[in-house]
């Protein structure tokens, strides 16, 4: 029995281990908390590999998981800041006081590109949550639309319909930081 749970994780961690990484970075922009996250959702997959139902791909049941722990970590993290904000204003006024500039850091190529990617993922996390999951499945996981409908369980349609708004969203968000983009926005 021990000898099956150690091919089990062995299995998990070399064919989906990086995928689960990825996936939960691309939600939570944190590789420390993308990592934590990790292995509690391997963990979730060994409690709960008794109920899964092959009804659906392995890779589609392991990435619902990823999405479900990363939004439930998404959750977590903003009841805390809430918490936390309002800690701070009662303490200190200046602190939690976002600074608003609009425009990239222009003092190097690298720094410019951490601060478009703050910016994008800042956009991407602001998308209405089954948008914003759609998208990172298919943009940055790279999935087709039907192992995304499989996932979010909605049709292949309504997936579309779903990334297609994504994108037009972002257009709008992204049109006040990248000139380039302004052109496309009616």
């Amino acid at each position: 029995m021990a000898n099956q749970h150690k091919e089990a994780i062995l299995y998990l961690v070399n064919n989906h281990h990086k995928n689960i990484i990825k996936t939960a970075y691309y939600f939570v922009s944190n590789m420390q908390d993308a990592e934590d996250l990790s292995q509690d959702v391997l963990l979730e997959i060994l409690r709960s590999i008794g109920h899964y139902k092959k009804d659906s791909s392995l890779n589609t049941w392991i990435y619902r998981i990823t999405v479900n722990k990363s939004l439930d970590h998404l959750r977590k993290q903003k009841r805390r800041n809430i918490f936390q904000t309002l800690g701070s204003f009662f303490i200190d006024d200046t602190k939690g006081k976002i600074k608003s500039n609009n425009e990239p850091s222009m003092t190097d190529s690298t720094n410019d590109d951490r601060e478009k990617r703050k910016i994008l993922d800042a956009a991407v996390n602001s998308l209405p949550q089954n948008q914003r999951i759609a998208f990172i499945l298919s943009k940055y996981d790279d999935l087709a639309y039907k192992e995304i409908s499989e996932i979010m369980n909605l049709s292949i349609p309504s997936v579309e319909s779903l990334i297609h708004r994504a994108k037009m969203n972002l257009q709008k968000k992204l049109a006040n930081y990248f000139s380039e983009y302004a052109k496309d926005i009616k």
